[in-house]
């Protein structure tokens, strides 16, 4: 039978193939066009795989099922019930005769508003935008820079500890100084602290396909996990929904966030200067919006019992310490949360009147940023924007100079900081508020990545955190405009190449 259908197959004519062929190319195109228009997204993204999907027959089609379906939306979707679930648990554990009761009376009492109009105006529009999470007063906060600075004091915050130690990366490689501090993590587990660490499985992966975590296995009080919105086989080559964040909470008493991952590069050694990139230590209030975010992650990747992670132990009671005003952004791919710290972004760059200075490794942002950053410079504000020379992802530095002859000509000061690499993510508005975290000014982090940073009043810190980045600017050369517009015609077309490709990732 096999060979008769095979011998009637082979006498059929070349238009029989080539028809077949035909039909299946455009039966399949139109698959691709249906899914695009079956959901919105950037007609950008959707004309680009609408384009390979007809140039390119068979291989485009099967390079969209691979990369251009959108699963984002279904898993994020997970996670912001699994939000949801823990937000109801912590509600019905803030009556009167339950422990958490404080939480609501902290934001009662220590709800805050800056005291200048400017400031308040973009705190109203803030307020809007992070609706859950109140400006907390009394706290004080401290910037460290690289992990120099950070290292010592997270891992003295670690020994100190007497109840728990919650920490959070998006890195820890299996090299000195993620030893040391699971070393040290280790031992007061078995000392009887309660221990939780969390890493995001893409960013570590060298971690986990080395035996570094095998050490950790059987240490009574520790628990190590893994962050993955995905299945085990894929878990590696998800580069969407990244858990990007950095906290580390000690005894729900102090904190420390920012952008700084556990790994020998951010410390300094001979020949080798540490990576540049900035942390914060905090104590007040505050402390307790981070301490919910962190249980809120681990509660999704371990369904763990929320009466043991909402224990009042993990919420005690925070006297005000400082003068410090801080507001929790959390941002991430979920329905509630999407481009929250891209509107936060906005909102502070159409507020500006005198100055803006803006750090990021990466600069790729969304239609909306870019607009307000040009209109900021073109109506007579300062505008300062300090990037790395050197990217050390080529595609990402590529990208975002592609955006500098635009921003350039509205008036925007571009400054290329020379080695070492700079991480570090930080914006200063008008000397009055600043913004400090994880999410760096792309579309990943502004989009797909799970974020936090903090939203700062505070004259204190804000003029420390000013003299660390004009510092920054002061090991940078100025991009001039001439200079640039004369790079040659075959670098724009590699730059422009890798902004266009940029909505298919």
């Amino acid at each position: 039978m096999s060979e008769s259908i095979y011998n009637l197959l082979a006498a059929e004519p070349l238009w029989f193939w080539i028809g077949l062929e035909a039909g299946l190319h455009i039966t399949m195109f139109l698959l691709v066009v249906y899914s695009c228009l079956r959901t919105r997204r950037e007609s950008t993204s959707a004309l680009l795989w609408i384009f390979v999907a007809w140039s390119f027959p068979l291989i485009g089609p099967l390079l969209f099922v691979i990369f251009g379906i959108n699963r984002v939306q279904h898993k994020a979707w997970r996670k912001q019930r699994a939000d949801e679930e823990f937000l109801t648990e912590r509600q019905a554990r803030e009556s009167a005769s339950l422990p958490l009761v404080y939480w609501r009376a902290v934001h009662k009492s220590l709800a805050a508003e800056p005291n200048a109009p400017p400031a308040q105006s973009l705190n109203n529009a803030l307020s809007a935008v992070l609706s859950d999470y109140p400006l907390l007063g009394g706290n004080a906060i401290e910037p460290l820079v690289d992990g120099d600075d950070a290292y010592p004091r997270m891992l003295d915050a670690i020994r100190h500890a007497r109840h728990h130690v919650h920490l959070q990366t998006f890195i820890v490689w299996n090299d000195a100084v993620g030893r040391e501090f699971l070393d040290l993590l280790a031992e007061k587990a078995r000392q009887g602290v309660t221990v939780r660490f969390m890493f995001d499985s893409f960013g570590s992966m060298g971690a986990v396909l080395s035996p570094l975590f095998l050490r950790y296995r059987n240490v009574p009080n520790m628990q190590i996990v893994g962050w993955a919105q995905t299945n085990i086989l894929k878990r590696l080559v998800q580069f969407n929904l990244r858990n990007h964040r950095k906290i580390m909470v000690v005894d729900g008493t102090n904190a420390f966030m920012g952008g700084i991952n556990l790994r020998d590069e951010n410390l300094s050694r001979p020949g080798a200067p540490a990576i540049r990139d900035y942390h914060v230590a905090v104590r007040g209030p505050i402390v307790q919006e981070l301490q919910y975010s962190f249980l809120r992650d681990w509660y999704f990747m371990t369904d763990d019992d929320p009466a043991i992670l909402l224990q009042q132990a993990h919420f005690p009671h925070l006297p005000a310490v400082g003068p410090a005003m801080v507001r929790v952004a959390n941002s991430g791919p979920t329905p509630d949360e999407m481009e929250v710290i891209a509107q936060v972004f906005f909102e502070c760059l159409a507020a500006a009147r005198r100055q803006l200075l803006l750090v990021t490794p990466y600069f790729v942002p969304t239609h909306d940023i870019l607009h307000a950053l040009c209109s900021a410079a073109r109506r007579g504000v300062d505008v300062r924007l300090i990037v790395p020379r050197t990217n050390n992802h080529l595609y990402a530095g590529l990208a975002g100079q592609s955006l500098y002859e635009d921003i350039l000509k509205a008036g925007v000061r571009i400054y290329l900081r020379h080695a070492p690499f700079m991480h570090a993510k930080a914006l200063i508005v008008d000397d009055t508020v600043a913004m400090v975290g994880s999410a760096n000014l792309d579309v990943r982090s502004l989009r797909l990545n799970y974020e936090s940073n903090l939203i700062v009043y505070d004259p204190g810190y804000i003029s420390s955190l000013k003299q660390i980045v004009l510092n920054d600017q002061a090991h940078s050369d100025e991009l001039n405009l001439n200079a640039w517009q004369a790079r040659p015609a075959s670098h724009r077309l590699l730059e422009n190449a890798c902004y266009l490709l940029m909505p298919m990732l």
